[in-house]
């Protein structure tokens, strides 16, 4: 690493405790030449980052187009230079062999080939500066609108659910709220909500709980139904989207009440729920997201039956495991008429059967030294067809906004393409290229923005 060329690197490693203050003092990296601190430098704490870019600004290509990825390390935007990197380059969830190259000043191209079927490719680069590493990577797509899903559909899929919804039916709401004042504003009533759905063996004692916000001016409101990404938390409602003219409600899935304190929640998924979303896999009648998708549809029975709903308007919005359950429950509950999924979960899990990224959990994504998933076994795959997102959005009628980056390693590109291209309903794309499984603010925008437009609320 060149402290001559750039002596405020020397800083850098100081600061972050690569080096001693002391210049007679062994480096922590041994590849790092020590010397003196410049008279009047400064301690700097630089932001390290690893740049991959990949040569068309959309980063999408044509089948047989071939892609060069630029990589550079930069530190406060400045390259950093006499470093190597290791890269490797493959499939969307299926990295390529790895390769570690001296890294100049002006970075380096890797060519990363190309790919004849549609689908994503992922460059990976790492690095090692002042004792950290650091990671960056880009995800290109070839043909991304002809990616077709792996995906199959049950002869009796409707059956099935239509089945499960009869059941939902016979078991009473028994809804019961409790004013929060605490969470209350000057313009939003809050409370916390439940009522009862279908439990383990089909008994009807369990429930869902949820924050339920509306305004509390007298009028007849659209209503959002919220729901939640995967994990276990307590959750606060949404005064906010509220006060704008609608009626939310933000539901937890797991039959226990969200608003309790936060360690509660920790110590239930570290214990008792920890894989909840691969219980009973193998049972198509008792998989833990059976109950999960008709709690969603309780949800809508509930807010439905609320005299200051409009009659009209209700949409479903989610991200992650919530953009899954927003497609699942818009696919299952014609009262439904909108929905927003921001990059949605449990997609075409059945693609790493076929050699392609499949959605989260990834239950059958080859082990790490690529013997076939324990979870892959017939009855398991059976099971998943009829919980896959991608049968469910073959079956949207009504509009959605849909949003996700290319380099999201949990809910890849490949598999969220691979159910938008089902869709026939009219539908909204927006994509943050670069992003992984988070949001920004600017998508939050977009979000919140094509909601509000969709249901003509402030």
């Amino acid at each position: 690493m060149n402290t001559k060329r750039h002596p405020w690197l020397l800083c850098l490693l100081i600061a972050s405790g690569a080096l001693a203050a002391r210049a007679d003092t062994p480096a922590a990296d041994p590849g790092v030449a020590i010397a003196p601190l410049p008279p009047g430098a400064t301690l700097r704490a630089a932001t390290v980052k690893v740049v991959v870019a990949p040569d068309h600004r959309d980063w999408t290509y044509k089948l047989g187009e071939p892609v060069h990825f630029a990589v550079s390390v930069t530190a406060d935007s400045e390259p950093v230079d006499n470093i190597t990197v290791t890269t490797s380059v493959g499939p969307d969830m299926f990295p390529g062999e790895k390769k570690t190259v001296a890294l100049p000043l002006s970075g380096i191209s890797i060519d990363g080939g190309t790919m004849t079927t549609p689908g994503f490719l992922r460059c990976i680069v790492t690095t090692r500066v002042a004792g950290r590493t650091y990671r960056g990577l880009a995800s290109v797509a070839f043909a991304p609108e002809a990616i077709k899903a792996t995906q199959v559909e049950p002869a009796d899929f409707d059956a099935f659910w239509d089945a499960s919804k009869a059941e939902l039916a016979k078991i009473p709401m028994d809804a019961k709220r409790t004013l929060l004042p605490e969470s209350c504003t000057s313009t939003v009533d809050a409370y916390q909500v439940s009522f009862r759905t279908i439990g383990k063996g089909g008994g009807n004692q369990a429930r869902i709980y949820g924050i339920l916000c509306q305004p509390r001016a007298p009028g007849h409101y659209p209503a959002i139904l919220k729901v939640p990404g995967a994990g276990v938390r307590p959750y606060a409602g949404d005064a906010e989207l509220a006060a704008k003219g609608a009626i939310v409600l933000e539901i937890g899935i797991h039959g226990i009440p969200v608003n309790m304190a936060k360690e509660v929640y920790d110590q239930v998924y570290a214990g008792a729920l920890d894989g909840y979303w691969l219980f009973n896999f193998d049972d198509r009648e008792h998989y833990y997201y059976r109950r999960v998708y008709l709690g969603c549809v309780r949800a809508n029975d509930y807010l439905t039956s609320l005299p200051e709903w409009d009659g009209k308007r209700l949409l479903v919005m989610g991200a992650s495991q919530g953009g899954q359950l927003s497609i699942v429950t818009a696919g299952l509950d014609p009262r439904v008429t909108g929905l927003s999924a921001t990059h949605p979960a449990f997609c075409d899990v059945s693609g790493p059967l076929h050699g392609r990224a499949g959605g989260w959990p990834h239950p059958f994504m080859p082990q790490p030294d690529g013997s076939p998933s324990l979870q892959a076994t017939p009855a398991k795959i059976t099971t998943a067809a009829y919980y896959d997102t991608a049968n469910f959005a073959r079956r949207l009628k009504v509009p959605g906004y849909y949003n996700w980056g290319y380099n999201d390693e949990v809910c890849p590109p490949t598999a969220a393409y691979a159910v938008y291209n089902l869709i026939t309903a009219p539908k909204t794309l927006g994509l943050t290229l670069e992003l992984g499984h988070q949001y920004t603010p600017e998508q939050a925008d977009a979000i919140g923005g094509w909601v509000t437009a969709f249901l003509g609320i402030k």
